[in-house]
C-alpha cells in the first residue's frame, strides 16, 4: 500500500468523526487555540524585540511608555516605512487582494490563504516593530485563522464547521494577547464569524481557553487593561455613559472616514507606492517629538495614563496627537488596525469627557476612572464592533459587573449611532473602500456564488425579430413553449415574446413578431448574484428574462420562479448550519 493510501484512511475516518461527534470539533479547537496562542506570543515577541533595537528600549519597557525620544532615534520611522515597502514589493507576486478573517468568512466560507497571512503578518510586525501607530491585533487573529482555516481545509470540513473553526482561531489569537479568554470568544462570535451559533459556543470557548494558557505557559505578557473601577456605579450615570457612548460614536466616525479620506487624497497625489510608508513615517516624526506615546498601538501609554494622575491639558494634547499618528500611519500604508488604538483613545475621551461634565456642572457626576472604561468600550465598540466583546474585556479587566453594566449600556448607544449614520466597522469600511459590500462576518459567500449565470437556463430557441407571425405560429405552436427569445440581424438580444401573445386574433399574420416583443431592454448579466437578479425582477416586472453577455448575445433564460425558489432553499439551508444541525 503507498504513502498517500495509508495517510488518506486515518484523514476520511478522522473527518468523519468531526462531522459526526461534537466532542471530536471540540478537541479540534483546543489544537487550534493551543497554536494561535502560541503564534500570538512568537508575533508580539517579534514586534516588541525589534522596538527595543529600533530605539534602544531599557528593559521590558513599552515604547510607548517612554518620557521621550530623541530625534536621531525617531529617525527609525521614515527607514521602516522604506523598509515595509521592500517588503510589500518582494512579496507582490499575488494578484489578487488578500483576505482577512472577517472576509474569509463572509464571502469566502473560511477559506483564507497561509501564504498571504504570512504576508498580512510581516507587514503588521514590521510596521509595528519600527513603531507606526498601529496594533499587531489584525496580525494575530489572521494567523489564527490561517491555521485553523488550514487544518479545515484539509479536512475537507463542512462550510459552517470551517467557519467555526476559523472564528475559534482568530478568537483565540486575541484571547492569548490579552489575557482574557471571554472577551477573546465574543470577538469570535461578533467579528469573525457574525452570528452567536449554538454549535460554535464550546469549540470556541475551548479554543480561547486553550490560547491563553498556552500564552501563560510560555511566559507571555497579555496585554491586560489593568484598571481599578472607582465610585459605585449608580443608576443615573447611565445617561452620562449614553451620552459618553454617543460621543465615542461621533469620534470613531470622524477617524474612520480620516483615514478613509488621506488614504484616497495620498493616492491621488500620485506618490509611488513605495515611497508612501516613508514619507508616512517622516511626518509621524513631529507628532512622536510631542510624546512617544503616540508611537506603536499605545499599550505602555493606556498603562500608564490610567494609573498615573496625569493633567486634563496632557490628556487633552495625546488624544489629538494619537489620532493624527493613526490616520498618518493608516493612510500612507502602514499595516496594522485601530483595535488597541481606539481602546488608548477611548480612555482619553472618557477621561476628557467625565472632567467637562465636571467643569459644566460644578460637581463631579461620573467618576474619571469609571468613564475611562467606559470610553474605552464605548469607541472600541465604534471602529471594532461587538458590544459583548468590550464589555467582557471591560470584566476580566476590573471584575466589577456595575461597571461592566455601564459599559454594555454605553456599547450599544455607540453601536445604534455607527450602524445608523455609518453602517461599518474599520475592518468592513475598508472592504466597503474596495468595492465589497459586507457589513459583518455573516456568511453571504453563498449569495454571491448563485449568480444569473449560473442559475440560467442554457436552451434558448433563439428566433430572428424579422419572423412573421405566421411563421412563428408554425414553429410555435400553443403549448410547445411559453416563451422565445428574438434577436436581431446581429444575433443581438432584442426581446422575448410570449408565445400566446403572439396568437391574438387583432394580429396581421404578415407582421413581423418583434411587435408582440416585450423586455427588449430588461435583461441580466451573467456575474449578477440572486439579490440582484431578484431586485431586476421587481423592476421589470417580467416571469422571465434573459442573460445576456458583454456583447448582448443571449447566453440563457432564467424565470422568476426559479430564482425565489432557489433563494428560499438556500436560505433555509444556511439557517439549519446556522443553528447547528450536523
Amino acid at each position: 500500500m503507498s504513502l498517500r493510501h495509508r495517510l488518506v484512511r486515518p484523514a476520511n475516518w478522522l473527518r468523519r468523526r468531526l462531522r459526526a461527534s461534537e466532542a471530536a470539533f471540540v478537541v479540534l479547537a483546543i489544537g487550534i487555540g493551543g497554536a494561535a496562542g502560541a503564534l500570538s506570543v512568537v508575533q508580539g515577541a517579534i514586534a516588541r524585540t525589534l522596538q527595543h533595537w529600533f530605539f534602544a528600549l531599557p528593559g521590558t519597557s513599552r515604547l510607548s511608555a517612554q518620557p521621550g525620544l530623541s530625534l536621531g532615534t525617531l529617525i527609525v520611522l521614515p527607514i521602516g516605512g522604506a523598509v515595509l515597502a521592500l517588503f510589500t514589493l518582494a512579496t507582490r507576486a499575488r494578484r489578487r487582494a488578500m483576505v482577512d478573517t472577517v472576509e474569509a468568512n463572509a464571502l469566502h466560507g473560511g477559506r483564507m490563504g497561509i501564504a498571504d497571512s504570512f504576508v498580512i503578518s510581516g507587514q503588521t510586525i514590521l510596521s509595528n516593530g519600527f513603531g507606526a501607530s498601529v496594533g499587531l491585533e489584525a496580525a494575530y487573529a489572521q494567523l489564527g485563522g490561517a491555521v485553523a482555516s488550514l487544518t479545515g481545509g484539509l479536512l475537507n470540513l463542512r462550510r459552517p464547521d470551517l467557519r467555526n473553526l476559523v472564528g475559534a482561531g482568530a478568537g483565540a489569537a486575541i484571547a492569548a494577547a490579552f489575557g482574557a479568554p471571554l472577551a477573546g470568544a465574543f470577538y469570535a462570535f461578533e467579528i469573525v464569524i457574525g452570528a452567536y451559533t449554538p454549535s460554535a459556543i464550546a469549540p470556541i470557548a475551548a479554543a480561547t481557553l486553550s490560547a491563553v494558557l498556552v500564552s501563560q505557559t510560555l511566559g507571555a505578557h497579555p496585554y491586560v487593561v489593568e484598571a481599578a473601577s472607582g465610585a459605585a456605579t449608580e443608576t443615573h450615570h447611565y445617561i452620562a455613559y449614553a451620552a459618553l457612548g454617543a460621543t465615542c460614536a461621533g469620534i470613531g466616525i470622524v477617524l474612520m472616514r480620516s483615514v478613509a479620506s488621506l488614504e484616497q487624497g495620498v493616492r491621488r497625489l500620485r506618490i509611488p507606492d513605495w515611497a508612501r510608508p516613508a514619507i508616512g513615517g517622516a511626518l509621524l516624526v513631529p507628532i512622536a517629538l510631542i510624546s512617544p506615546q503616540v508611537l506603536s498601538a499605545g499599550h505602555g501609554a493606556l498603562h500608564n495614563d490610567l494609573m498615573a494622575g496625569t493633567s486634563i491639558r496632557f490628556i487633552a494634547m495625546i488624544f489629538i496627537c494619537k489620532c493624527l499618528a493613526s490616520i498618518v500611519s493608516l493612510g500612507f500604508g502602514f499595516r496594522g488596525g485601530l483595535f488597541f488604538a481606539s481602546l488608548f483613545l477611548g480612555t482619553l475621551a472618557g477621561t476628557l469627557f467625565a472632567t467637562a461634565l465636571t467643569a459644566v456642572a460644578g460637581f463631579q457626576i461620573i467618576d474619571p476612572h469609571n468613564a475611562a472604561i467606559v470610553g474605552m468600550a464605548a469607541l472600541g465598540v465604534a471602529v471594532i464592533g461587538g458590544p459583548m466583546t468590550m464589555a467582557m474585556l471591560v470584566l476580566e479587566a476590573t471584575h466589577d459587573f456595575g461597571l461592566t453594566g455601564a459599559a454594555i449600556a454605553a456599547s450599544l448607544v455607540s453601536s445604534t449611532i455607527v450602524r445608523e449614520l455609518f453602517g461599518y466597522s474599520f475592518s468592513t469600511w475598508r472592504l466597503h473602500l474596495r468595492g465589497e459590500t459586507i457589513k459583518s462576518a455573516r456568511d453571504v459567500g453563498w449569495v454571491k456564488t448563485l449568480t444569473a449565470g449560473r442559475m440560467m437556463r442554457g436552451e434558448t430557441r433563439e428566433t430572428p425579430t424579422t419572423t412573421t407571425i405566421a411563421e412563428f405560429r408554425r414553429r410555435f405552436p400553443l403549448g410547445s413553449a411559453s416563451k422565445v427569445v428574438l434577436i436581431d440581424g446581429k444575433t443581438h438580444y432584442a426581446g422575448i415574446v410570449r408565445t400566446p401573445d403572439a396568437y391574438g386574433e387583432a394580429l396581421d399574420p404578415a407582421a413581423c413578431v418583434a411587435s408582440v416583443a416585450v423586455n427588449t431592454d430588461a435583461a441580466l448579466k451573467p456575474d449578477m448574484d440572486i439579490k440582484q437578479v431578484m431586485t431586476a425582477f421587481d423592476a421589470s416586472g417580467a416571469d422571465e428574462l434573459a442573460v445576456l453577455a458583454a456583447d448582448r448575445t443571449v447566453l440563457g433564460v432564467l424565470s422568476e420562479t426559479y430564482v425565489r425558489r432557489r433563494y428560499a432553499e438556500e436560505l433555509e439551508k444556511a439557517q439549519r448550519e446556522l443553528f447547528g444541525e450536523r
